[in-house]
């Protein structure tokens, strides 16, 4: 178990049936609040549905609303494949007792199964519990029969389990499923809360019962004698992730999607326990706020303890030309005061046994530890620790190019705790403030890139003279539809001005109450314009802009996206040793492949001395010998040092065509090295290159 856990591969002789043996099994890392709570709520359907070329496997079925949230799920591959729980479904996981239940049918008019009566089957339903048939009864007496036993079960009568599946399969004149009463009470169902209009009351029902049963979401939908139940609320049917964005209803649905993908990828406060953690890698924002506009739940999940942004007065205009295409303008002095400032801790484990003990290695302990809260840099001495075998202390030295904060040293044996503690848990604080390239996002799936740090003084203001902390381009709105994100802002704004949080909930305004005339008077009050923008003045002259510029606060993350963790340059450094080629790979100091497809753009843009440079340059340029009369690449080669009474004479590294003998002919030729190789591979294949070439070539 502990194998299949660690790894999700599953070893069985068997297979057990199963479509897949890998990837049963993810690591609950917290990255955020956010992730962790949705590993919890995550349903897959499986790899092998991944290779299937239908999308019908992906589609939402009906009796899946209110159990599977339509918004969260990845765009891409896993589309459809990889859903999330609705915040209000659980499974049920323990088995009800259905010990009287028998007695219960009885008593309503199922006919047992030992009945001397003659029954016909046209006119009777089986009942069926389990699986088990527990009799029959009568077509015109069933639909009474099943609103008696769901009226027992939501009132909790006569020992009725309260998450009963209840379901009357009616006969119909087109191909449906096999009439009769269904009942269920096993595990491993999925199960949500619902009001019974009849009764007043909560009842709890399943995925097969919700397609017969007659549901309206608002009390205004509901059509008397027809409807029976009622969602208790319109949230009902999104994911703990997706309730929490808010405005969600006033934003396009793909935007509301890429936001419960980002929200699980934010800097924020995934735990409270940093002391106690061996996490490999935790990612933390040091400046976190509480926000301003959040749905109700927001407090219901006390997601104040675990906050993952920060509020942020957003300008919503063009301006610097630093702004285009997703990238954004923060302000530089937002940034000294802490904007986005976050820290990544990363735990490293060694075996280390005392190596310092007369303090020999300056900045290490008598142990071979560094000190709690030295820096590093590259090349700096990390720790030091002797080998028992040999007696030799071993200096190790920092390697990583980012410098790091010594946070913590833990001494570790075994789980048991049994073991000597000779495992240190060594845990590094690395400084991570926004740097150029690194990626933000609002809560309505905007994500920017941060493309400048503009100084405050040439940043515009307004006639109070507030600046912004961020520069947002207004063509990020028209095709994306992000109204949520301008209501936000009119809401945070009014919020700030009034002291308060307001309820972003979704589905609260409609057409008939707006949202701007609720916003836009609380604004006027506090005197600003109804429609949220404010007159800037440009920061490099003092002009009046000609417009007025929507100017609000937006509740922003930090995502963990970092150009730190991803840049990629290479002068010199490690070849494959076949080709001679850079090899690829970050880790491993490696290049950026440059494709045909970059080689055709060079070409198109008719620069071949670039492209020379590229391929061949800065790849395998190799220098060989060749024979220009015999026009071959493997016949020179270089003479044997020669042997006079017994002592070696170089003859000064002579090459000589061994096919012609001649000295003269061999010249030296640039080709990548890559050629070489084919060059070979080819004679030993019996094929063999003829080049031609100048004789007077160098």
């Amino acid at each position: 178990m502990n194998y299949f856990l660690a790894t999700g591969n599953l070893r069985s002789p068997s297979g057990l049936n199963l479509m897949q043996q890998a990837g049963l099994s993810v690591v609950a890392d917290k990255l955020n609040f956010f992730r962790y709570i949705s590993h919890f709520r995550c349903v897959h359907r499986g790899a092998f549905f991944t290779e299937m070329r239908t999308t019908t496997v992906r589609k939402l079925r009906p009796e899946a609303w209110g159990f599977l949230c339509p918004v969260h799920t990845p765009d891409g591959t896993p589309c459809g494949l990889m859903n999330h729980l609705a915040a209000q479904c659980s499974i049920q996981n323990e088995p009800s007792d259905t010990s009287g239940m028998k007695d219960v049918l009885l008593r309503l008019g199922v006919i047992p199964l030992d009945s001397p009566l003659i029954l016909s089957g046209k006119d009777y339903y089986s009942v069926v519990l389990d699986g088990c048939i527990m009799g029959y009864i009568h077509f015109e007496r069933a639909e009474l029969f099943t609103d008696t036993l769901r009226a027992f079960k939501t009132l909790q009568q006569e020992k009725v389990p309260r998450t009963l599946e209840i379901c009357l399969v009616p006969k119909s004149d087109y191909a449906s499923q096999f009439p009769g009463v269904y009942l269920f009470s096993n595990v491993a169902r999925m199960i949500r809360p619902v009001i019974n209009l009849s009764h007043d009351a909560v009842e709890m029902i399943s995925t097969f019962e919700q397609v017969y049963l007659n549901i309206c979401v608002t009390a205004s939908e509901a059509h008397e004698g027809i409807t029976t139940h009622e969602e208790i609320n319109e949230q009902t049917m999104l994911s703990v992730i997706a309730s929490l964005t808010p405005y969600s209803d006033f934003n396009q649905s793909p935007r509301n999607m890429y936001q419960c993908q980002m929200g699980k990828q934010t800097l924020g406060t995934p735990l409270h326990a940093y002391r106690f953690r061996a996490d490999n890698k935790l990612y933390r924002l040091q400046t976190p706020q509480s926000a301003m506009v959040r749905p109700a739940v927001y407090d219901d999940y006390n997601m104040d303890e675990y906050p993952i942004g920060t509020n942020a007065v957003v300008a919503v205009i063009s301006y610097t030309g630093y702004d285009m295409e997703d990238a954004m303008v923060i302000n530089k002095s937002s940034f000294e005061r802490g904007f986005g400032h976050g820290s990544v801790h990363k735990t490293e484990s060694v075996f280390c046994i005392s190596g310092n003990e007369n303090n020999e290695i300056e900045g290490l302990d008598v142990d071979g530890l560094p000190y709690i809260g030295r820096l590093l840099h590259q090349g700096d001495i990390y720790y030091s620790y002797v080998n028992l075998q040999t007696g030799d202390t071993k200096v190790i030295y920092y390697k990583n190019e980012e410098s790091a904060y010594i946070e913590q040293i833990k001494l570790l044996g075994d789980d048991d705790g049994k073991m000597e503690l000779q495992k240190i848990a060594i845990v590094l604080r690395i400084p991570r403030n926004p740097i150029i390239g690194d990626k933000f996002s609002s809560r309505h799936g905007q994500k920017g890139i941060c493309s400048m740090m503009w100084p405050v003084e040439d940043m515009p203001f307004t006639e109070t003279g507030m600046t912004p902390d961020i520069i947002f381009n207004p063509h990020g709105f028209p095709s994306r539809m992000t109204i949520g994100m301008m209501i936000e802002s009119m809401a945070g704004k009014s919020a700030a001005s009034h002291g308060l949080c307001h309820d972003a909930t979704p589905f609260t305004f409609s057409e008939e109450e707006p949202a701007i005339d609720h916003f836009g008077l609380m604004l006027t009050k506090a005197g600003y314009n109804y429609y949220g923008t404010e007159r800037l003045y440009s920061g490099t002259d003092g002009r009046e802009l000609e417009v007025d510029i929507f100017f609000g606060i937006v509740y922003y993350q930090r995502l963990r996206h970092m150009v730190s963790d991803k840049f990629q340059v290479r002068s010199t450094g490690p070849v494959d040793v076949l080709t001679h080629q850079p090899v690829k790979g970050r880790k491993k100091a490696g290049g950026v492949r440059f494709g045909e497809m970059e080689r055709d753009a060079l070409i198109a843009h008719g620069t071949p001395f670039l492209l020379h440079d590229r391929l061949f340059n800065c790849s395998d340029k190799s220098l060989a010998k060749m024979c220009v009369e015999c026009k071959s690449l493997l016949s020179p080669v270089l003479e044997k040092p020669k042997n006079i009474s017994g002592m070696l004479f170089n003859n000064q590294n002579k090459w000589t065509c061994s096919l012609c003998k001649k000295t003269e002919p061999v010249q030296v030729i640039a080709v990548p090295y890559v050629f070489q190789v084919l060059v070979a591979e080819m004679a030993a294949m019996g094929l063999k290159v003829v080049l031609d070439a100048k004789s007077d070539i160098c």
